[in-house]
């Protein structure tokens, strides 16, 4: 299971693997949307950005304010928090380059100065995950929680780690977990990343009905419009699978050997020739050393 910053897969990176977009975001130092990968791998996660606390400037601000709760801002934060916020950052830049040992250091680091940081807990929690340590990203992911229980991003990477476990039943409670987060910003990417999650669990209704709330969120995420065609042709609904990924393929910084691959199954599935045979000369002239290229010169369209 591979785990890998938001920024880079919802920028379209060339292959990410297979598409099945998947976008597990978390805001701040490293975020954006996705691109497709396949349904059972693991798909991007972002790094929470850090929240100033209220801690060493909450007295004066209060003063200021005649006793009222002031807002927070930068200039509430601690020093230690500040310096734990840098580590952090510094870590998430080196996970983003999938250096992952040098990034678990600087996490480790964060934490000494800071050891309820919950951005460099969450991170955390995502370096094991991609290492390979499953127990210890979840340790991770749960300290996060207990030390911010409402935190959404780090819901939302949990419940996608959970996913990536096949636990579903959990991972769909931390989704809704959340969602649930007044004020909460993300909503579209967790209902992605809810949507793709369903669709893995065989859940093919529910996945639509949550794709499509994504969709009608943020319409412009291709990581969206991809699962939901994909998940439309797996219900049959062919028609209207392939107007979504039109949408994809009529874009040219968007197109890729996944999204014309989708296209071409869906038209082989109607029994449209013509249009097989345009898409699958557009996927040879476009990608001609790609897996796609490969498997539609041998036929194989539903494997």
């Amino acid at each position: 299971m591979t785990m890998t910053p938001l920024r880079w897969f919802e920028r379209r990176t060339g292959r990410c693997g297979s598409l099945l977009l998947a976008a597990v975001l978390l805001a701040g130092c490293v975020s954006g949307p996705a691109l497709p990968v396949p349904m059972g791998e693991a798909s991007p996660t972002s790094i929470n950005a850090p929240r100033p606390t209220n801690s060493s400037g909450s007295a004066a601000a209060n003063a200021a304010t005649g006793g009222r709760r002031d807002l927070v801002t930068e200039s509430d934060e601690s020093d230690s928090a500040r310096r734990a916020r840098i580590r952090t950052e510094l870590a998430a830049a080196y996970f983003g380059q999938g250096q992952y040992v040098t990034a678990l250091d600087e996490v480790k680091r964060a934490l000494t100065v800071d050891p309820g940081h919950v951005p460099a807990l969450g991170l955390r929690g995502l370096i094991y995950a991609n290492m390979g340590e499953y127990e210890l990203a979840e340790e991770s992911f749960r300290s996060a929680l207990r030390v911010r229980p409402a935190d959404a991003d780090t819901l939302h990477n949990y419940g996608w780690f959970l996913c990536q476990q096949r636990r579903f039943v959990p991972a769909r409670q931390q989704f809704e977990a959340a969602m649930a987060v007044p004020q909460y910003r993300e909503s579209a990417r967790t209902l992605l990343a809810a949507g793709i999650c369903e669709a893995r669990a065989g859940e093919l209704q529910a996945a639509q009905i949550i794709l499509q709330r994504s969709f009608d969120q943020d319409p412009g995420n291709p990581a969206t419009v991809f699962n939901l065609a994909d998940v439309l042709k797996r219900r049959g609904d062919l028609e209207r699978a392939f107007l979504y990924i039109q949408r994809l393929n009529q874009t040219p910084e968007l197109v890729s050997p996944e999204t014309l691959w989708l296209a071409i199954r869906i038209q082989h599935r109607r029994n449209l020739t013509s249009s097989v045979e345009e898409l699958g000369s557009l996927l040879r002239a476009r990608f001609p050393k790609s897996r796609e290229a490969a498997a539609y010169d041998q036929g194989q369209f539903d494997e």
